[in-house]
């Protein structure tokens, strides 16, 4: 039996696509800026980030495609949208090395995890590059043989 690779305790939502499509190079982490059902929500760990990606615009950042499922005791007196458009909280100068590295042909942002940090939800995005076919195919096979080799030295140790 395969072992799954287990969150850690804080984190929310993870984007395990992200991984698998893209190369990852820096990582940032940002802020998120909430409302009060949607940290309800996050509570319950009701948070999606697939096909999730960071706009930059005007000089700040935003996380569209995110799906946070409202709950119906906390969001009963106002109108939620689940997949509203939230504002990522950066310092200007990571705002800057991002909108400089985005323009930059091949690159782009995309968000890798939601998780708690303290009393704080933060989301960690990373700047990144599309893998080709090929290098999909070889991530694929390096992970097959890893797998076979434990079972292997499972096999050899008895």
């Amino acid at each position: 039996m395969a072992k799954k690779r287990k969150a850690s305790p804080g984190t929310i939502a993870l984007n395990k696509k992200a991984r698998f499509e893209y190369l990852l190079h820096e990582r940032f982490e940002a802020g998120l800026a909430l409302t009060g059902w949607e940290v309800k929500s996050l509570r319950a760990g009701k948070a999606q980030l697939t096909d999730t990606y960071v706009l930059l615009k005007n000089g700040e950042a935003f996380l569209l495609g995110s799906h946070i499922t409202p709950m119906n005791s906390a969001s009963s007196h106002v109108v939620a949208d689940p997949g509203r458009t939230r504002k990522l909280l950066l310092h200007k100068k990571e705002i800057a090395k991002l909108i400089d590295a985005t323009q930059q042909k091949g690159q782009t942002c995309i968000p890798l995890a939601i998780y708690w940090k303290g009393n704080k939800v933060k989301c960690e995005i990373a700047l990144a590059t599309g893998k080709k076919d090929h290098d999909k195919r070889a991530a694929m096979k390096d992970r097959e043989w890893n797998r076979d080799k434990q079972r292997l030295m499972k096999d050899y140790n008895r």
